[in-house]
């Protein structure tokens, strides 16, 4: 499998690069939902451009080691926000489509969820693998190998507490 590295100002950059994107379809959203962990940055940054609601949708569907097996997909039990409902239409964002299985199932979580299945939503990742199942309807890059992504923050993944303190002794 190949592998790509990213670094903090790259990360950040794709974001920057999929505002824009969004930006230039014209396309007008009332809500921001971010899948967690990935889509918490992506969701943040976008929040703060678009100046719109931030609902976080928990999700888990990686274990084993270094979080590279995909299992069961579990939701949590409600979005995480300041507003009363959820506004209509929702951007729901991701750091990457992999399998494109939990991309999926959030937007149908969504949808059960707001209690309308044909509410619109669109959904917009940094990186969209050729594996998966589903595009996004923004995205950033196109991986046709499916690379392994390094993202900039995994390095707290592998990292303790004590080897954080030692380091900044």
């Amino acid at each position: 499998m190949s592998e790509l590295f990213v670094s903090w100002s790259e990360y950040h950059y794709k974001i920057e690069q999929l505002a824009v994107q969004i930006y230039q379809s014209g396309w007008q959203f009332n809500q921001i939902v971010c899948i967690a962990k990935g889509g918490l940055r992506v969701g943040d940054i976008l929040c703060r451009l678009y100046e719109k609601p931030l609902a976080i949708l928990s999700v888990a569907s990686y274990a084993g080691p270094e979080f590279r097996t995909q299992g069961t997909i579990e939701f949590s039990e409600h979005l995480s926000m300041t507003n009363d409902t959820v506004n209509v239409p929702i951007l729901l964002v991701d750091d990457l489509v992999d399998s494109g299985i939990s991309l999926q199932e959030s937007i149908d979580w969504l949808r059960s969820y707001t209690g309308n299945p044909s509410v619109e939503i669109r959904t917009a990742t940094l990186w969209y693998k050729a594996c998966s199942a589903i595009a996004p309807d923004y995205y950033v890059d196109y991986l046709p190998d499916n690379p392994w992504i390094h993202q900039p923050f995994e390095l707290y993944e592998q990292t303790s507490l004590a080897e954080l303190a030692q380091k900044l002794h």
